[in-house]
């Protein structure tokens, strides 16, 4: 009788995961269709379970695309800091390096990319506030010590537009990538040979 009952328990659920099985399902969906493609219906489709799974774990859609758009702050942040090791003790070369990290960020993840700036879908959560905050101040960081203002000073207006300018840019640039304005998918080998060929030469241009 007991080997009948252990035969009869349901097996566990196969993803291990759930909350990161949603994650992940709503990032292919937000890659494939975009933001306004977004529905939890087919977000619990992809991850095999049922409509009510996600309401379960995230609350609302809202819910859910906060927590995407947290983790992709995270990544940025992440990716900003790699840019600024890689440009070694040259102030130029490190904020240059940002800049790598920024488009190289935006390719890697376009559904994270293309959400977190979308605030008319997302909550208002302190997690999503900070998030974002720390990814700007890497960026400030880089332009203090490129323009030798200091890390202490608040900002005059000539370090807060280069600044802007320096973000303007890489971000322009990078939904030109996601556009496929550059002759090839935003994910093949040749998009990502032309950001490396061609982005650190307009940053060198514009930050010598």
């Amino acid at each position: 009788m007991a080997e009948r009952k252990k035969a009869e328990a349901p097996a566990p659920y196969h993803h291990g995961d759930l909350r990161a099985a949603l994650i992940e399902a709503t990032e292919g969906l937000l890659a494939e269709r975009g933001v306004e493609g977004f529905t939890l219906r087919e977000v619990a489709r992809r991850a095999g379970v049922s409509p009510a799974a996600p309401l379960h774990h995230f609350g609302s859609a809202a819910g859910l695309l906060t927590e995407v758009s947290i983790l992709g702050y995270e990544e940025l942040t992440r990716s900003l800091r790699a840019g600024t090791a890689s440009g070694g003790k040259d102030p130029a070369r490190r904020l240059r390096g940002q800049g790598l990290g920024y488009v190289h960020f935006a390719l890697a993840y376009p559904g994270r990319f293309q959400l977190m700036f979308r605030k008319d879908r997302l909550m208002q959560d302190p997690r999503l506030a900070q998030a974002g905050d720390a990814a700007y101040a890497e960026l400030e960081m880089a332009v203090r010590d490129y323009t030798g203002w200091g890390q202490e000073k608040a900002l005059n207006r000539a370090t807060q537009a280069t600044v802007l300018a320096a973000w303007s840019t890489v971000h322009g640039f990078a939904h030109l990538a996601l556009d496929e304005k550059f002759g090839a998918p935003a994910g093949a080998e040749g998009t990502r040979e032309f950001v490396d060929g061609m982005l650190p030469e307009i940053l060198r241009q514009l930050w010598p």
